[in-house]
């Protein structure tokens, strides 16, 4: 039998602590040995000082024995220091993986959505992103490649053969829940990591040396030239003069391109650290044995002229650990003058950049991919109860089963039957005030979000064609702008209804989810405004569910024989301590109550007499 979602995050704090528990009792152990050790070595050195010339070899030995032991074990315990790390970062994801199902959002991290997809009022009016949000409750995707891929997931809906695709990954990555967890222990340190575009734009770039064939051979024929030159006339009776010229020549070049490479060298080392920060994580991706053809496309992404993507990131570092040679202010000098140090460097780094350099980018978008997708599977494996949409253009209308709102704990989460459609209809939605109507619009938004993101939807079925969303929810004055309520809703208004006409155009459904619309006028100028913008929206063949109070929208001729009412009511407990309460299930027809000036009462604003 599977265990549930929360046994296994409680199963894995437990085993990752004890393990934690126990490396950090070994790490003692060796913490104590080094202060013996050190402490042995402080006094052998004592020794030695205190009897100056007479101390003896013995001594000596004695105290190079303390250092040497000292460091042999400085390795090993630096080892158990990082297993330790890792267990404790282990341990501390599932512990976030039970504060996630239970929605505890103050002690979940904020996965701060790219600033260029922050703006969407869609974002706003769903909460996809920020405190409380679908990012953060999808918040395993850290690198900056991953995130920004996440979040341009949740705003741009992918077609249905791209779903397919990614549902099929998100069902594989659930279950390896150990894989999902040692990637992301390895690129959460990098969600602070510098931009890597100007080693990336280098490693795109065509070599600038490699490139001039004259400046290879002068570069690879120079150092044997300049080393055999000098050391002929220790051997043969030929004149030195020869090597002094070539050490001159080698001199000269370098001071004359020196500023150039120097540049060159920046631009790549400037970023290398964090670009070889990703091969750990990149390293456990490319490991995996998939089944899924998305997968199996990462997979491929993450191999080079048949190595993989770490190895060639492993090589780079390497280099760059050689081009390094020329700051040591000992060997600088020497290897300038006989090998030309700075043009051999130069070399090995432009071979690498010849090689895979190109695939540098794509390499790290691979990752971003399958961060994005380990989020998804995630939420599959944390409800494992919700199901996987069918999205397909063969659909006419928005058909779910048991829909609630994702952001709602399980426990308190209500689900309800929701269809929009068929095109040139409206779901209307009435009711008392917080009785439902708004969360409802919402887990309809969030829901076809995730759909058309390759996720499972918190619903226990769902059927929709591929839809463009468009939403006016949330809708602000500003004063900065000097924009009023009013115009504030009406311009949102007009972004729905272009949408709408753009979708018509382009042979493709708008979805729109209007929350009381148009509340910033009188009720007669309201109806006649609503009159004409969903009527507008009906002959587009736009799919959608208004809110509003306003009981006699249903009543409009226009729109009678479109709409399909349904409303949420509260239910009244006249001198109890909880004098009003709500079930949150969608009911067919026109709300029948009305409940502000009782909740009037309940703030302590009495009926008039």
């Amino acid at each position: 039998m599977t265990p549930s979602p929360d046994t296994t995050y409680r199963e894995r704090t437990a085993t990752f602590s004890a393990e934690e528990a126990r490396l950090g009792r070994i790490s003692l152990r060796y913490s104590v040995v080094r202060g013996i050790l050190f402490t042995g070595l402080a006094l052998s050195l004592l020794a030695i000082l205190l009897q100056a010339a007479e101390a003896g070899a013995g001594l000596w030995l004695l105290a190079g024995g303390w250092l040497l032991v000292f460091l042999l074990i400085l390795p090993w315990h630096d080892r158990v220091i990082r297993r330790q790390r890792r267990a404790a970062a282990l341990r501390s994801l599932n512990e976030e993986g039970l504060r996630r199902m239970a929605r505890s959002w103050e002690d979940l991290p904020d996965l701060a959505a790219p600033p260029e997809k922050a703006g969407d009022h869609r974002a706003r009016d769903l909460d996809l992103f920020g405190r409380a949000s679908l990012l953060q409750l999808l918040g395993t995707a850290w690198t900056p490649a991953g995130r920004s891929r996440l979040a341009g997931w949740l705003l741009r809906p992918a077609p249905p053969a791209e779903i397919t695709l990614r549902q099929e990954a998100v069902r594989e990555l659930a279950a390896e829940i150990d894989l999902r967890q040692q990637i992301e222990v390895r690129t959460r340190p990098l969600a602070t990591a510098a931009d890597l575009g100007p080693f990336l734009r280098w490693a795109e770039d065509e070599p600038r040396l490699l490139g001039r064939r004259g400046w290879v051979w002068l570069t690879r024929l120079a150092p044997p030239v300049t080393v055999g030159l000098l050391l002929a006339p220790l051997f043969t009776p030929f004149p030195l003069f020869p090597g002094l010229l070539a050490i001159t020549f080698n001199f000269l070049l370098t001071h004359r391109h020196g500023e150039r490479l120097e540049a060159t060298f920046h631009q790549i080392e400037a970023r290398d650290r964090e670009f070889r920060a990703y091969a750990e994580a990149i390293e456990v991706a490319g490991a995996g044995r998939f089944r899924a053809a998305a997968l199996r496309n990462i997979g491929a992404a993450l191999t080079c002229a048949g190595r993989p993507a770490h190895a060639w990131m492993d090589r780079l570092d390497t280099l760059i650990g050689l081009a390094d040679a020329r700051r040591n202010a000992i060997l600088r000098l020497p290897l300038s003058l006989l090998l030309l140090w700075d043009f051999q460097a130069l070399l090995w780094l432009e071979s690498w950049q010849r090689a895979v350099g190109r695939q540098a980018r794509g390499w790290i978008e691979a990752l971003g991919e399958l961060e994005a997708l380990s989020a998804l599977a995630g939420l599959h494996h944390d409800n494992p109860e919700w199901a996987f949409p069918t999205v397909s253009p063969d659909e006419d209308r928005l058909a779910a089963t048991a829909l609630g709102h994702p952001l709602i704990p399980a426990g308190r989460r209500v689900g309800n039957d929701v269809e929009l459609g068929p095109r040139g209809s409206f779901l209307l939605v009435t009711g008392s005030n917080m009785s439902g109507k708004s969360t409802l619009l919402r887990a309809v938004g969030l829901n076809a979000v995730l759909a058309q993101a390759g996720g499972p939807v918190a619903a226990a079925a769902l059927r929709m064609p591929p839809v463009e969303l468009a939403t006016s929810i949330l809708v602000e004055d500003s004063l900065a702008g000097g924009v009023s309520f009013f115009m504030a809703e009406l311009l949102r208004i007009r972004g729905v209804v272009e949408a709408a006409d753009r979708c018509r155009a382009e042979g493709r459904t708008l979805l729109y989810l209007l929350d009381e619309i148009l509340r910033g006028t009188n009720s007669t100028e309201r109806q006649v405004a609503v009159r004409r913008v969903l009527t507008h929206l009906l002959r587009g063949g736009a799919l959608g569910a208004v809110s509003s109070h306003d009981l006699q929208l249903a009543e409009i001729p226009e729109l009678a024989a479109a709409c399909r009412p349904v409303h949420f009511r509260e239910s009244l407990h006249p001198g109890a301590e909880t004098s009003m309460t709500f079930d949150y299930k969608m009911r067919p027809g026109i709300a029948t109550t009305t409940n502000a000036l009782a909740l009037m009462e309940l703030v302590g604003l009495p009926r008039e007499a």
